[in-house]
């Protein structure tokens, strides 16, 4: 199901963009990075997470971590991941293929400015199988994403 979601948000918003469906397991930056012959950072890896009550999405680089206190000053608060159950039932996609395309609920979206590091990004496409290539700006517009500076580079983490 949230691999088809995806599939129909790129079919009616992005119909050049095709979803790619490796064997291998891309679950993890890691093992997506490895897949598709790409750096870690290339993997752009979507967080799910909340401020109080509000629940949003941050996309950043595959080997950035977040900055604690970056984050609380641009989000008003401390910032928190939400469970996997609870990541599945706000975006529709599991752990592992969480994307901003597709989502079960509308959700605030926001990339790291460190995704513009590369010329080509890779986030999941709703599954722990699937990706899709993209520029970290067409993934931005995509997603209806504001662009933040909440991570640390790379060499800090």
């Amino acid at each position: 199901m949230s691999l088809e979601s995806v599939k129909a948000f790129l079919s009616e918003h992005a119909p050049d963009i095709a979803v790619i469906e490796p064997e291998s397991s891309t679950a993890t930056v890691e093992l997506a990075a490895a897949t598709f012959g790409v750096q870690p950072g290339q993997i752009a890896k979507t967080l799910s997470l909340r401020v109080g009550e509000k629940r949003f999405l941050l996309v950043a680089r595959g080997d950035a971590r977040l900055d604690n206190a970056k984050a609380k000053r641009a989000f008003g608060g401390k910032v928190s991941m939400l469970g996997a159950e609870e990541v599945a039932a706000v975006t529709g996609h599991p752990v592992g293929g969480v994307c901003p395309f597709g989502l079960a609920q509308p959700l605030p979206v926001y990339c790291d400015a460190r995704l513009k590091d590369f010329a080509e990004v890779l986030p999941a496409a709703g599954s722990t199988h699937s990706a899709v290539r993209l520029t970290p700006e067409r993934l931005a517009v995509l997603s209806n994403a504001e662009w933040v500076d909440v991570c640390r580079d790379p060499e800090e983490a």
